[in-house]
């Protein structure tokens, strides 16, 4: 992958876009061209920190214990502190954040004039495929291998190919919990959409064809 040194990437899209697949799957490409790109994914970073005991990660603990989300402000520090870290030093993907007008503002004050993002790639998908794409999606209880029921189904129903173990379905798959998750990205991200395209560095992708062909046009969008 021909990336460009310093890239800077923000993958945008409702929930089920494909955006955390996609990114995993340029980080790869990236490593084995000797282009390194880090997939910073808000998710995983933040529950690394909890299990690492951070001062960071205390705070966000603290809130999350309590049922309530974490605050902007306690996000974006601990992305700030990631985006500095040695892998992240070439190019990054954030996969994830920002989620709101006002962390996308933070975000861009932290970067500067100096070093602005480069890229923000929108999933666009149709809402009805969102849902079938989360509500057969299905998570093995032992090795948490993710299949679907019918666009990567198992061998034996109910079982995972890798382990054997049980598949079952998150709560937040189910689909009353998707249309809340669905809701919550209509009032509170896609207001994103404009904000970028404002700024000149919005790029759309159809996200509703096979993640390959995606890929590959993301490829292109971002060499």
């Amino acid at each position: 992958m021909a990336q460009a040194a310093g890239s800077r990437c923000v993958f945008l899209g409702a929930p089920g876009a494909g955006k955390g697949t996609q990114a995993k799957k340029v980080a790869e490409s990236g490593e084995a061209s000797g282009a390194p790109i880090a997939h910073i994914s808000t998710g995983d970073m933040l529950r690394a920190q909890v299990s690492a005991g951070t001062e960071l990660g205390q705070q966000a603990k603290s809130f999350m214990d309590q049922g309530q989300l974490v605050p902007d402000e306690v996000i974006i520090a601990m992305v700030q502190e990631r985006i500095q870290q040695p892998d992240a030093s070439s190019a990054w993907i954030l996969d994830g954040f920002p989620r709101t007008l006002p962390q996308a503002e933070a975000l861009d004050e932290s970067l500067g004039d100096s070093t602005p993002l480069s890229d923000v790639i929108y999933f666009a998908v149709p809402e009805a495929e969102l849902l079938g794409r989360l509500t057969g999606r299905r998570t093995c209880a032992d090795c948490g291998a993710i299949w679907h029921v019918t666009n990567k189904p198992t061998k034996v129903a109910g079982k995972c190919d890798l382990c054997g173990g049980e598949l079952t379905q998150r709560s937040d798959d189910r689909e009353e919990a998707i249309q809340e998750r669905l809701d919550a990205y209509r009032a509170q991200t896609a207001p994103l959409l404009d904000y970028y395209r404002s700024k000149d560095v919005l790029r759309e992708v159809d996200a509703n064809r096979s993640p390959d062909v995606v890929f590959e046009e993301l490829l292109k969008l971002m060499q």
